[in-house]
């Protein structure tokens, strides 16, 4: 099984057929720094972890299972679990290799350790993700629910390691069909007592961090300012709308579906907004001249070609990973003098929201609204503040602060329970897992 990073998810699923092989996993043994693999021919992708120093940052555990029917790769990837059981949306998407897969999948995850820490929330960091098989109509009602389905008695499996939501590509009504095989999910629909969609508190967290990004910089509130938004989808359209309603004076706007370019121009009409329907690899929208740039659609976006194009004081939206290299990016956007408001910082509501779902509601939530408060001294607003400022002091990249204080947050064990996700993972090695679809 060479070459097995290179092949396409479906390529690597009739792989896995032809070996019999419907579940499998890589674990992290900290000790002896090595990646365990669940099958010996699989050896190479653990390998390849053991040997990566970009995206591979100690993840536990990495789970997959192939459905049965209509040919989908669906994993979970577990980052670290020291604050509590690993938490985070499942996406689905479109991948070229099985390395975009297993990149993707990685980076959310620590991303989202990075960001459950630097909430205070007592969650660990963890991501779905599946692969869309080609030959399969995603929007197929039938089809969507049987993977959905399957996704969550995957996530029962998992004993609780691991806890799911709504990510890019998953819908609330797909958390439902999620919801109907496990309990280990949020943003369950309202109706049934969950969170719901977590796209607007998104929005609103992106908005304290432009107004902590513009305070630092000594250019006031959000009134009379210009924002190019990439994305107006689940969490671009609120946000524009939130953005008109604290003053701006425009939004330059792209995306790449005509349909939601057409649902934001209706919904903004007459309020100072320019949208455009583009295709993947227009980039135009990085040379929009505008005070704040805020990405609200995929990573990987910034890098040495865009970059250079950036006609902003500001960059602070809510898409994961925006640095194509973290290392790399982050220095280039410091060396052109951008402030740069990491992605895990900002985009935290989502995750707020879904985070005491199993404690019930209250008016106005406390839990909730001091995310977003000027006082509390972990907010959004004095969180950015704070990093901002040790950059300018240390002349060093706000991504690399951000994710020092992150990390170190991380490592602090869950006050009742400990480190118990991985004794979860533990138990299921133990319990050959793999051999129990």
């Amino acid at each position: 099984m060479a070459g097995l990073l290179s092949l396409s998810p479906s390529e690597f699923v009739a792989l896995l057929e032809h070996e019999n092989i419907r579940r499998f996993y890589f674990v992290y043994d900290p000790m002896r720094r090595v990646v365990a693999s669940s099958h010996p021919s699989l050896r190479p992708i653990a390998k390849f972890l053991e040997d990566d120093h970009r995206d591979f940052s100690g993840h536990e555990g990495l789970f997959f299972q192939v459905t049965e029917k209509h040919a989908t790769l669906q994993g979970a990837f577990v980052h670290r679990t020291c604050r509590g059981q690993a938490a985070g949306g499942v996406r689905y998407w479109a991948y070229d290799t099985v390395e975009d897969f297993l990149r993707d999948g990685l980076r959310l995850a620590r991303g989202m350790t990075h960001k459950n820490a630097l909430a205070g929330l007592w969650w660990g960091g963890g991501k779905g993700v599946m692969a869309r098989n080609p030959a399969i109509d995603p929007g197929d009602p039938e089809a969507r629910s049987y993977l959905y389905r399957e996704y969550g008695k995957f996530i029962s499996s998992l004993r609780g390691c691991y806890v799911t939501a709504e990510d890019v590509g998953t819908s609330v009504p797909d958390i439902a069909e999620v919801f109907s095989r496990t309990r280990f999910t949020t943003c369950i629909p309202p109706h049934w007592g969950g969170s719901g969609n977590p796209s607007i508190p998104t929005a609103r967290g992106v908005v304290a961090g432009m107004e902590a990004a513009l305070e630092f910089l000594g250019m006031s509130g959000l009134e009379g300012k210009t924002v190019a938004v990439q994305g107006t989808g689940n969490v671009g359209g609120p946000l524009i709308g939130f953005l008109f309603e604290k003053g701006v004076k425009a939004v330059t706007a792209c995306d790449i579906n005509p349909e939601t370019a057409a649902a934001a121009r209706r919904d903004f009409a007459g309020r100072g907004l320019e949208v455009q329907t583009i295709a993947r690899a227009d980039d135009s929208i990085f040379r929009a001249a505008c005070d704040i740039f805020s990405p609200n659609a995929t990573g990987a976006i910034l890098n040495p070609r865009t970059i250079p194009l950036l006609r902003t004081k500001i960059v602070c939206g809510a898409a994961n990973n925006q640095l194509e290299d973290p290392a790399r990016d982050d220095r280039g956007l410091l060396e052109r003098g951008i402030a740069y408001v990491p992605d895990f910082l900002v985009n935290r509501m989502g995750i707020v929201n879904a985070a005491n779902e199993q404690y019930g509601y209250v008016r106005n939530d406390p839990l909730f609204e001091r995310h977003l408060s000027r006082d509390w001294d972990r907010s959004i607003f004095q969180t950015t503040r704070r990093v901002l400022e040790e950059s300018r002091a240390a002349g060093r990249p706000t991504g690399q602060i951000a994710v020092r204080l992150a990390e170190e947050l991380s490592f602090e064990k869950h006050p009742i329970f400990g480190h118990r996700g991985r004794l979860i993972i533990d138990s299921l090695v133990e319990g050959r897992w793999h051999e129990c679809a």
